[in-house]
């Protein structure tokens, strides 16, 4: 059952990922003129967001690595929430959170890395 609850979070991410991704390229652009490097910022969002929602749901099929899954998880709402939160809500105090997503993304990584066989 946590499988499955994995996976529909997974998957449920990239969705957002992907909503995401089409309303910087189509709805923010004339929003952003104002914001330097502004559309910049919130490709790099949506990058690492999708990169990671899809290893999360490949993770969530295999029924492996929770704990990464979860490192993950954190990871993307931190890092890129807190960027599309910046270049969106003009948040810019949610610029020192940023790296704390990094850190958890960085280790999900090193989780999966050092898991033992």
């Amino acid at each position: 059952m946590k499988t499955y609850w994995r996976v529909r979070v997974s998957a449920t991410l990239a969705a957002v990922g992907v909503a995401l991704g089409a309303f910087g390229a189509h709805g923010l652009k004339d929003l952003l003129g104002s914001v330097p490097n502004g559309m910049e910022t919130w490709k790099t969002a949506v990058f690492y967001h999708l990169v990671h929602a899809v290893v999360m749901t490949v993770l969530a099929l295999l029924g492996v690595a929770p704990r990464a899954w979860g490192l993950f998880l954190g990871g993307v709402l931190i890092f890129s929430g807190s960027l599309y939160a910046m270049v969106s809500l003009g948040m810019k105090w949610m610029g020192p959170v940023t790296p704390l997503g990094g850190v958890l993304l960085l280790a999900g990584w090193l989780t999966i890395a050092l898991r033992p066989e």
